[in-house]
């Protein structure tokens, strides 16, 4: 894995993490997890902390950067959630 396909990894799983983990447009998501399995359970675990459920974004991440790093396809993806990702944090700097 080459370092820009690295750090495209990296944007990617800090963006997918954000947005299952914080983000409103997943807010029903999260609450149904919750309903179905209960607020203390695993599974609402998972989807509520970001260190729990980085693991696997990263995982996934990894390797579909393994299959696909070099494809241009992996490459627009990852370079659009790096780049929401960043956006985010620096809305917050800047606000």
């Amino acid at each position: 894995m080459s370092l820009v396909e690295f750090l495209l990894s990296l944007g990617t799983t800090c963006r997918i993490t954000r947005f299952l983990t914080k983000d409103t447009l997943a807010a029903g998501f999260r609450s149904w997890v919750a309903g179905r399995f209960g607020d203390d359970s695993k599974p609402a675990s998972l989807v509520g902390c970001s260190w729990c459920s980085s693991i696997w974004v990263a995982s996934a991440t990894a390797l579909f950067a393994h299959w696909a790093g070099g494809t241009t396809g992996f490459q627009i993806t990852a370079t659009a959630l790096s780049l929401s990702y960043l956006a985010g944090l620096a809305s917050r700097w800047l606000d």
